[in-house]
């Protein structure tokens, strides 16, 4: 296979895991907060967080190698707008992500505790929620809009 068509494979690969997972574990991670039992948001939060490990991570860092490469091989320019464009929004996606994924260890932690102890959860489980949830919104649209910007390629200015 050429070396092009494997990068854009593994980016393409990388991209779906990364999108896929954020939007599968949000979800997961949502709705087992919404049912308020103690027991389902531990698992979903020990699960969410093994999933950010095993998926999200590698795909995180393959993403800006792969794109970096592929942009070189095909004679794109950092400086093209379209992929400047889509660099940013990648740096704001990371900006949420690290947050969220130290919120995420945080809530699990708390989840289980409260699930162990039988008590209920501290207010602090719910603030972190709310920033979770809140921080999901601009990274799902950056990766929305990158994939518009991988796609289309336009000129921004």
């Amino acid at each position: 296979m050429d070396l092009y068509l494997l990068l854009k494979w593994v980016h393409v690969l990388s991209s779906t895991v990364l999108f896929g997972t954020g939007l599968g574990t949000a979800f997961h991670g949502w709705m087992a907060t919404r049912s308020g039992n103690l027991q389902a948001m531990a698992i979903s939060g020990r699960n969410v967080v093994i999933a950010d490990w095993i998926f999200t991570t590698p795909a995180v860092i393959l993403q800006p190698v792969t794109g970096l490469l592929l942009a070189q091989r095909a004679g794109f320019g950092l400086r093209d707008s379209w992929l400047l464009g889509s660099i940013m929004l990648y740096v704001l996606v990371g900006a949420c992500w690290l947050p969220v994924v130290w919120l995420q260890i945080r809530m699990r932690r708390l989840a289980e505790e409260a699930a162990t102890a039988g008590s209920p959860l501290p207010p602090l489980y719910h603030r972190y929620a709310a920033f979770w949830f809140g921080l999901g919104w601009p990274a799902f649209l950056g990766v929305a809009v990158i994939f518009w910007l991988m796609i289309a390629k336009p000129a921004l200015w």
